[in-house]
C-alpha cells in the first residue's frame, strides 16, 4: 500500500490524500484549499499529483468545501467513477458545491478587474453550477456503520465523526494482496468535540492498523467546554437591556442549527423573553431544511425531540430569509431582534451589510459563535480594533462585542489526545494532516509521548509505503 499526501499538508485546507492498493487508486477527499483568491486559483485549478482520470473510486468524508469543494473540477476533468458518501454529506454537498461555483464566479470578476490592470488575459472560474450539478450525479450514498465493497480487495464503513452533520471517520478494511496481510486504515476526517448539542459523540474505532489523523488545534485549547447554553442564554438578556440588534456572524452549515437548536431550548425553558429571529442566509436557510431529513446524526436528545415536536430547528418567531428584499429589509426593524448571517468570519455574504448598518450603534451586539482566522474582518473585530474596513468604507466599533467559544465543531488538543486513546489497535504508523506545521508537530509531539509507534507530520506531495 502507498500512500501519497496531496492537500492538507502543511496546512489545514485542500484535503486530498491518494491511497494505492491492489493496482488501485482511492482518493481520500477532494477539497478546495482556500487563502488569498490569486493564490488559491493556482492551486486549485489542477491536480499536479495525479491525473484525475487514473482515480478508481472516491471516499469523502463530509461535505465542508475544503475536503468537497474541488469534487466538480475533478469528474470535469475526466473522473468518472463513484464518489462515496453518507447520505447527509451527499444532500449537503447538493448545495454547498453549486454555492462555491457561485463564490467562485464572483472571486474570479475581482481576479479579472486587477487582471485587466496588469495587462493579463481574464481567467475562467475553476468549474460552474453545471459541473457541480453533473458531479453530484456521481455519489453513492452510504449510511453509517455499513461496509460497502469499493474495489478490488477494499471495504469502506463510514464512523460518526461528531464533527458535521453527516461527517464521517473513513474506516478502509483491506487485503493486501501485496503482502497477503489484511489491515484496517482509519482516515479520521474531521472530529468533532463530542458534547455537541445536536450532533452525536466521535464514535470509537477499534483495531486500527493505521491511522491518517487531522490536528487543526493541536496544542491549542478551546475557551470553553461544548454545551454552555447558560452563558449564551446570560450575553442574550444582557443585549436585551440594550435594546438594539443581535447579530450572529455564523457559518451557514452546522454553526446555525447549533445556534437555532439553543434559541429555541432557551425559549421553550423560559430562560430567555421571546423575540424575532432572523436566518438571513440561503445556503443556511437550505441547509436547515436538510437538517431535518437526517436523523440518524442527531443526538438521543434531538432524536427524541423529533417525534416530540415538528422542528427542533424552528419555533414560532423565526423567519428564514432568502431574498435580498428580505435582507434589506431587516434593517428597517426597530428595536431587538436577533440576525444570524453567513459567513462566520466576516468575510464575506450578507453579514458585512448588518455590520456596516450596525457596528457602529452601542446598543448593536455582535456575539461570535466560532473561529475566525488571522486577517479576517471576524478576528479584526473579535480582537478590538475600534475602527475596521466594511464593503470599501471605515467604519467605528461601537457595538458591545460577546464571544461564545463553545459552539467549535473541531476537537481541541486535549480532545484530540482523546480521540486518538479511544481509538484502539496497534496503530503501527500515524500520519498527521490537515494542521499547520507548528500545530501538527505540537500534537505528534504529544502523541509521541503516549504511543509506541512512531508518528509523523505528513509533508505536501511526499508518499509513504507500508
Amino acid at each position: 500500500m502507498k500512500l501519497k499526501f496531496c492537500g492538507a499538508a502543511g496546512t489545514t485546507t485542500g484535503s486530498q490524500h491518494l491511497l494505492e492498493v491492489n493496482g488501485k487508486r482511492i482518493l481520500l477527499d477532494c477539497g478546495l484549499y482556500q487563502g488569498s483568491r490569486k493564490h488559491a486559483y493556482e492551486v486549485n485549478c489542477g491536480f499536479p499529483y495525479f491525473d484525475p482520470k487514473s482515480i478508481d473510486v472516491v471516499i469523502l468524508s463530509h461535505a465542508h468545501i475544503d475536503h468537497s469543494g474541488n469534487l466538480p473540477n475533478l469528474t470535469s476533468k475526466g473522473y468518472t467513477g463513484n464518489i462515496y458518501a453518507t447520505h447527509a454529506t451527499r444532500d449537503l454537498c447538493q448545495i454547498m458545491l453549486a454555492d462555491s461555483a457561485r463564490i467562485q464566479a464572483s472571486d474570479i470578476d475581482w481576479l479579472n478587474k486587477h487582471r485587466k490592470k496588469d495587462g493579463l488575459e481574464p481567467v475562467t472560474p475553476i468549474y460552474s453550477e453545471q459541473d457541480a450539478e453533473r458531479c453530484l450525479r456521481q455519489f453513492v450514498a452510504i449510511g453509517y456503520d455499513r461496509p460497502m465493497p469499493v474495489c478490488d480487495g477494499v471495504a469502506v464503513t463510514f464512523i460518526d465523526a461528531g464533527h458535521i452533520l453527516g461527517s464521517a471517520q473513513v474506516l478502509l478494511e483491506v487485503d493486501d494482496q501485496a503482502d497477503g496481510k489484511r489491515k484496517r486504515f482509519l482516515f479520521s476526517g474531521d472530529v468533532g468535540r463530542g458534547g455537541n448539542e445536536v450532533l452525536r459523540d466521535p464514535v470509537p474505532v477499534e483495531n486500527v492498523d493505521y491511522l491518517l489523523m487531522e490536528s487543526t488545534y493541536g496544542g491549542r485549547e478551546h475557551e470553553a467546554p461544548p454545551g454552555m447554553g447558560e452563558h449564551f442564554a446570560q450575553i442574550i438578556r444582557q443585549a436585551f437591556v440594550r435594546g438594539g440588534k443581535i447579530l450572529i456572524p455564523a457559518f451557514a452549515v452546522e454553526r446555525t442549527q447549533q445556534v437555532l437548536y439553543v434559541l429555541n431550548d432557551l425559549f421553550e425553558r423560559n430562560a430567555i423573553q421571546p423575540v424575532h429571529v432572523y436566518v438571513d442566509s440561503p445556503l443556511a436557510v437550505s441547509a436547515t431544511e436538510i437538517y431535518r431529513l437526517h436523523p440518524e446524526a442527531f443526538n438521543e436528545e434531538v432524536y427524541a425531540s423529533l417525534f416530540e415536536k415538528a422542528n427542533p430547528f424552528g419555533f414560532e418567531n423565526l423567519t428564514l430569509v432568502r431574498s435580498v428584499s428580505g435582507s434589506k429589509a431587516l434593517n428597517d426593524i426597530d428595536g431587538v431582534a436577533i440576525i444570524i448571517s453567513a459567513s462566520g468570519m466576516c468575510e464575506a455574504g450578507r453579514i458585512l451589510h448588518h455590520l456596516k448598518n450596525h457596528i457602529g450603534d452601542p446598543k448593536t451586539t455582535v456575539l461570535f459563535v466560532g473561529y475566525c482566522a488571522d486577517n479576517t474582518l471576524g478576528r479584526r473585530i473579535r480582537d478590538g480594533e475600534r475602527e475596521v474596513p466594511i464593503l470599501g468604507g471605515r467604519y467605528k466599533v461601537r457595538a458591545k462585542i460577546e464571544i461564545v467559544d463553545s459552539f467549535s465543531g473541531h476537537a481541541d488538543h486535549s480532545e484530540l489526545l482523546g480521540y486518538f486513546e479511544r481509538t484502539t489497535g496497534s496503530k503501527t504508523r500515524v500520519w498527521l494532516v490537515h494542521g499547520e506545521p507548528a500545530n501538527a508537530a505540537i500534537l505528534r509531539d504529544a502523541l509521541q509521548e503516549r504511543h509506541h509507534g512512531p508518528v509523523e507530520v505528513a509533508g505536501l506531495g511526499t508518499t509513504v509505503e507500508f
